[in-house]
């Protein structure tokens, strides 16, 4: 039997909070520690939070204030052998326990 192909998939987070507190930041923090740990070599790239602002750009050049659709918060990178395998591993995620959504979208590699 061949290998299995695993492919990139994004986790997109929407909300979610880090915490009001420094007590509670780092709760958060070894939460995701603790699921980056668990996912293993599926980590491709552990991703980073976004800034606050955001400006979206139209056909044209036009430029305007704000996320198109709801606002992401953050990504993560990972790595899995389906859509559905992807969405598994994301239900772990601690951004659903402080109120996040996600999103997972599958790469397709074009060049």
């Amino acid at each position: 039997m061949g290998e299995t192909k695993l492919a990139n998939f994004v986790l997109v987070y929407s909300g979610g909070s880090a915490g009001a507190t420094e007590a509670e930041r780092g709760k958060v923090m070894e939460a995701w520690g603790g699921w980056f740990g668990k996912l293993g070599d599926k980590v491709v790239d552990a991703g980073n939070p976004f800034g606050e602002h955001a400006k979206n750009i139209s056909n044209g050049g036009a430029v305007h204030d704000g996320a198109i659709g709801t606002p992401a918060t953050g990504y993560s990178i990972i790595k899995a052998d389906s859509l559905n395998a992807a969405v598994d591993l994301a239900k772990g995620c601690p951004v659903l326990t402080s109120g996040g959504k996600i999103t997972v979208y599958e790469v397709t590699p074009a060049m």
